[in-house]
């Protein structure tokens, strides 16, 4: 201290504290004037005692002018070092960057100014501080005072300077502190971050690429920002690396893939479309590298396809079909099960589009990775099954080919079928709402055969009978009216001569007992029209209720439409055709004669020829036993008025009509039973509730008429009357 009081004149040391700046500065002046002299003579001991007088009786004074001197002060003795300035930085510097923080905005502007001109003088030495340098330019860049933020960026475009030049400068203990700054809000500090990016970026001795994915985030965040400059400069800053990725032969894509898929879905439009625009281009240079992340970029892709932006959905588009078309092996780190996963997951999109590729995805990798899917089946099978109830018909469509393709597989075709009487079990809107498509389709996929066989399989052991008897109407109303059924009703028509047309009658036939109008249908259908009458005639009060009627119209509808025009062509032959007239006449029995259906009937049959109905056969076989046949045919085998060859005991061409319609009239018991069954406890409700009113209201003593009255009409009714 001593030293420097020798060398510097009291007015000087006195001035540096002006509040006057022309004062402080002629002080400087001097000084910068007293360290030139040392310095030539060589006295670096004197240089370092005045140094560290500025630094300890002025910047770190309590007085703002004291401050302020100390600062312009330091400046000129580095000024005057010049050369030497290089082995006192570590003296110098420090103070000037406490000032920084300074609570006056003065002290602050005039240290920016002082590190300004020390950074001019030594230039490259500078590096040294350069991360405390960067810090503090960080902080002072969203300064409050206007001047002191302009001072502050000539100091930031000086040491951009100095950076391009140095050899010195690394980019290893820069990125560090890039990173902790990238998620910073403030508009200053942005702007600030994204200059120096783009000028480190420009000096081709510095690789900002490898570490692009440090910042890349940061840089994403920005496009979000609410100033238009900054979202321009990001935006510009990574269209850069972009180009430069496509022009690198060593990009670590699988960091940056992992920040673009959480980037994809964003909630703002421009970063998403920036950041499938970037996926777009990975997946196509990125090759083997991106192989163990195609799950989590499917992830990204799939709801950008159903972007309310034009512009985001075409890329995402094609960025789907590029993905998509890539073959990779599940050697090769190709994880199937993620892949499906996320096609799991995004079947529950509330988008069509989304789910529509989801479903594409999963029929893909059945086709190319059969194996892998199908080991994995339990954790993708509920969500199909659920997807079947999807309001987009394509949706559905796009199912029912998945589960198509899954069950070529005997033990998986069975699971399919049971599954889904499961689902229209549990879910009846289902079955009303789709049941038609969906059966229809698979028909088409799977054979409309095989799909009948096993569904009446398991409905023939279906615990649920009301299930059971919806689920076979519905069934049947499809083999009667749905065209992709046509070659299973011709193979039908031929029961009675065409083994297969039999086993198929057979097979229906156990499950279409759950529906008396199913089996009167299948009977008619297959021409086994003598069974038919038989059904009919075994038909008792309880079976002829509301749903029975409303079945039974839509069956006398069916048969006038082109499909049973055939029957219609029977009846112009009634004295072969006795069977059909009567079975037709006794469903006209059980319509009521006001409805629409008994007219249509009637109709029909009025059309009948009437000559045949006083023929031999007819009144042969007008009454008694259903299955009574003409006993005058030798040989043990018989001509019904059908025209139909029957062995006795009832049967034909391996068909025991005899056995089938005791079969029928067995499950026909059992529903009839479910139903008293239903009513009991109806009606046990119904007066438990009853008692519970009547034992709340207030008694009344019983009046003359309801002592002497007679019962009323009601009351004399039995159950179920």
């Amino acid at each position: 201290m001593a030293d420097a009081l020798s060398v510097t004149p009291a007015s000087v040391l006195r001035n540096l504290s002006d509040k006057l700046y022309e004062k402080r500065k002629n002080a400087a002046l001097e000084v910068e004037g007293i360290v030139k002299q040392l310095a030539a003579a060589g006295d670096h001991d004197k240089i370092t005692s005045v140094i560290n007088l500025l630094t300890n009786e002025f910047t770190y004074s309590p007085q703002a002018n004291h401050r302020k001197g100390g600062l312009i002060g330091l400046a000129a003795a580095t000024v005057g070092l010049t050369s030497e300035a290089a082995q006192h930085l570590e003296q110098i510097v420090p103070p000037v960057l406490s000032s920084f923080s300074d609570q006056d905005s003065r002290v602050r502007y005039y240290a920016c100014e002082a590190l300004y001109n020390i950074a001019k003088v030594v230039r490259g030495d500078f590096i040294i501080f350069f991360n405390q340098i960067f810090d503090a330019l960080c902080k002072l860049s969203a300064d409050s005072d206007a001047n002191v933020q302009s001072a502050a960026h000539l100091l930031d475009r000086l040491v951009k300077d100095i950076v391009t030049e140095s050899n010195e400068f690394s980019i290893e203990e820069f990125i560090p502190l890039l990173r902790e700054r990238m998620n910073v809000l403030n508009p200053y500090v942005r702007q600030f971050l994204v200059g120096w990016i783009t000028v480190l970026d420009s000096v081709p001795d510095i690789d900002m690429l490898g570490f692009l994915p440090d910042f890349l985030d940061g840089l994403f965040n920005m496009l979000s920002d609410s100033s238009h400059e900054i979202r321009q400069q990001a935006d510009s800053a990574l269209s850069e690396f972009l180009q430069e990725i496509k022009n690198s032969p060593s990009v670590d894509y699988g960091r940056m893939a992992e920040i673009l898929v959480q980037r994809a879905a964003s909630a703002d439009e421009f970063t998403r479309l920036t950041a499938i625009t970037w996926i777009n281009e990975f997946v196509k240079l990125g090759g083997d590298q991106l192989v163990p992340y195609y799950a989590d970029i499917l992830g990204a892709i799939l709801p950008c396809i159903s972007d309310k932006e034009e512009k985001i959905r075409v890329v995402a588009r094609e960025t789907n079909e590029e993905l998509r078309s890539i073959k990779a092996d599940p050697a090769e780190g190709f994880d199937v099960g993620a892949i499906l996963g996320i096609a799991r997951r995004e079947l529950n999109s509330e988008w069509e589009a989304t789910r529509i590729e989801a479903l594409h995805w999963i029929s893909s990798l059945l086709n190319r990775h059969r194996s892998e899917v199908l080991s994995s089946l339990n954790d993708i099978f509920d969500t199909l099954l659920k997807a079947l109830s999807d309001p987009s018909d394509e949706v559905v469509l796009l199912v029912l080919e998945v589960h198509a393709g899954i069950a070529k597989d005997p033990q998986h075709f069975h699971q399919l079928v049971v599954f889904l009487v499961h689902t229209f079990r549990v879910d009846n809107s289902l079955l009303e709402k789709r049941g038609a498509l969906i059966i229809r389709r698979l028909c088409v996929l799977l054979d409309a055969e095989r799909v009948y066989r096993e569904l009446s399989t398991i409905l023939e052991g279906e615990s649920d009978l009301d299930f059971a008897s919806i689920m076979v109407q519905a069934l049947n109303l499809i083999l009667l009216t749905s065209s992709e059924l046509s070659e299973l009703r011709d193979l039908l028509k031929n029961s009675l001569v065409n083994p297969a047309g039999k086993d198929l009658f057979v097979s229906l036939y156990a499950s279409w007992c759950h529906s008396p109008m199913a089996i009167i249908s299948l009977c008619l259908l297959a021409q086994t029209y003598q069974h038919a009458s038989a059904v009919i005639q075994s038909l008792v009060g309880e079976d002829i209720n509301v749903k029975f009627l409303v079945q039974l119209d839509k069956l006398i509808r069916l048969l006038e439409t082109p499909i049973f025009a055939y029957l219609r062509l029977q009846l112009l032959d009634p004295g072969r055709y006795i069977w059909l007239l009567k079975a037709l006449n006794g469903l006209l029995m059980l319509l009521p004669q006001q409805s629409a259906a008994f007219k249509i009937l009637r109709t029909r049959l009025k059309t009948v020829p009437s000559y045949s109905f006083n023929s031999e056969p007819f009144r042969q076989t007008s009454s008694g036993n259903p299955y009574q046949i003409l006993h005058h045919m030798p040989s043990g085998s018989h001509i019904t008025e059908d025209g139909d060859r029957m062995q006795d005991g009832g049967s034909h061409n391996g068909i025991n009509f005899t056995s089938r319609l005791h079969q029928f009239e067995q499950m026909q018991h059992q529903h009839r039973m479910l139903a008293k069954v239903q009513a009991q406890l109806r009606n046990s409700s119904t007066t438990s509730l009853s008692k519970e009113v009547q034992r709340h209201e207030e008694p009344r003593p019983p009046s003359a008429s309801d002592m002497s009255g007679p019962p009323s009409r009601s009351s004399r009714r039995g159950p179920g009357q």
